[in-house]
């Protein structure tokens, strides 16, 4: 027997320099919602008739309020299994580097932000799939861009 796949979520990692050291943005999980205090970065849906990659950015602009002035392609995509419906969903995972200044506007999923360097963020993330990301995003774009992949990994 074979589970259904779908890819029904993304990730979407934001992602900013500041003098000089790659940072990226931490959320944590509002009271009102599932994961009540966990720390996370931005996922959510796919919209009916939506790609994963329109996904990201509204899902960035929803959840924080910022878009993203490049957006990159993690070349990776994670598997969760659903057990309320007994299938397995891909979730791309992204990286939307923003603009330093922008201010962070939090949804009501969130009550908090913080920014983090990698190594914070490797520790406070709350999934291991996130942290996985985190890692990959430390090696993808250490240099600003994702330098001799730029080509493949960058969509705009």
């Amino acid at each position: 027997m074979t589970l259904p796949t779908s890819i029904r979520y993304i990730d979407i990692y934001p992602v900013r320099w500041v003098a000089g050291r790659m940072e990226t943005l931490l959320l944590r999980r509002s009271p009102a919602v599932r994961c009540t205090g966990a720390w996370e970065s931005v996922h959510g849906h796919i919209e009916a008739g939506e790609t994963a990659v329109a996904a990201a950015s509204r899902e960035l602009r929803e959840e924080t309020g910022l878009v993203p002035v490049r957006l990159y392609n993690l070349s990776r995509a994670e598997f969760f299994y659903l057990h309320n419906t007994d299938e397995v969903a891909l979730i791309p995972a992204f990286a939307g580097i923003v603009d330093p200044g922008a201010p962070v506007v939090l949804s009501s999923e969130h009550d908090d932000s913080r920014w983090a360097d990698i190594a914070e963020a490797l520790g406070a993330l709350a999934w291991p799939r996130e942290r996985r990301a985190v890692a990959d995003l430390a090696v993808l774009l250490a240099g600003g861009t994702a330098g001799a992949l730029e080509d493949v990994l960058r969509i705009h």
